[in-house]
């Protein structure tokens, strides 16, 4: 359950550190550590990454596990499965993001043609707007005038409050899908350590309590950029990767026994 107090006491610090920063002028660093947006750039791949990348792999070893099968298929399978998702996982968010910035950059350019040839259309929008937001009927001209004055301003405002475009993520998706990778495979690994080190005792036991801690770890580790109760964090994707390696585990059993496969 969270803890209300200790969150309370927490936002209090940072009101605090951020009231201080102003109070010595240093306006830019006290809105990166209030809202701390460059902490979270690659928060999602990260977290995405890893909590995949172990249960993709736990998930083979898991159902390897239930089916009996020999050390040696489980590292074949679960390397296989934890390059190739890796690989597959990076390349899809390195498209997705590359696809969503070269979408914006078309809407940009449509809506720069409007401006260009219909700009009496787009200030009409333009005043709509203001007044959804409730500006004085006497100010929405002199507001109108003030906005497309600039005609960056003019487009960026229209994609926003028109289109409801937000700009893509900061970071190349070169970056982001590398993110993503590394997180996949660095996380996905733990789970076939016990069975690539020989010499490790109950194989199955060890990578089970490495995969449940790694998931603890990657849903706490969020918290740092997302705010919120760590332990809390840690136990939503503890309590998700395990059942899905639960699901696994059951289904290697499962169909071993049903169609009576003799390992």
């Amino acid at each position: 359950m969270t803890n209300i107090p200790e969150l309370l006491e927490a936002e209090e610090a940072k009101k605090k550190r951020y009231i201080g920063l102003v109070e010595n002028r240093q306006y830019r660093k006290a809105e990166e550590t209030w809202h701390r947006l460059h902490q979270g750039t690659y928060i999602g791949d990260f977290v995405y990454g890893a909590n995949d990348g172990i249960v993709t792999t736990f998930a083979v070893v898991a159902g390897a596990a239930g089916a009996a099968l020999a050390p040696g298929i489980v590292i074949i399978l679960g390397v296989a499965n934890l390059l190739a998702d890796g690989f597959s996982m990076a390349a899809s968010n390195f498209l997705s993001l590359r696809s969503q910035r070269a979408f914006i950059a078309m809407q940009r350019k449509r809506e720069e043609w409007e401006v260009e040839h219909f700009p009496e259309i787009e200030r009409e929008e333009i005043r709509t707007i203001l007044r959804n937001w409730g500006i004085p009927g006497n100010l929405i001209e002199q507001a109108c005038a003030s906005i497309v004055s600039d005609k960056t301003k003019w487009i960026d405002l229209m994609m926003k409050e028109e289109l409801q475009l937000q700009e893509a993520p900061p970071g190349s998706p070169l970056a982001h899908g590398a993110a993503t990778f590394g997180a996949f495979v660095v996380a996905g690994a733990l789970p076939l350590i016990p069975y690539i080190f020989g010499g490790v005792p109950s194989r199955f036991l060890t990578a089970s309590v490495l995969s449940l801690s790694a998931f603890f770890v990657v849903g706490a580790s969020r918290t740092f950029v997302t705010g919120g109760n760590a332990i809390k964090g840690g136990i939503e994707i503890l309590l998700v990767g395990g059942l899905a390696s639960a699901v696994a585990f059951g289904i290697g059993w499962g169909i071993k026994e049903a169609l009576g496969i003799v390992i």
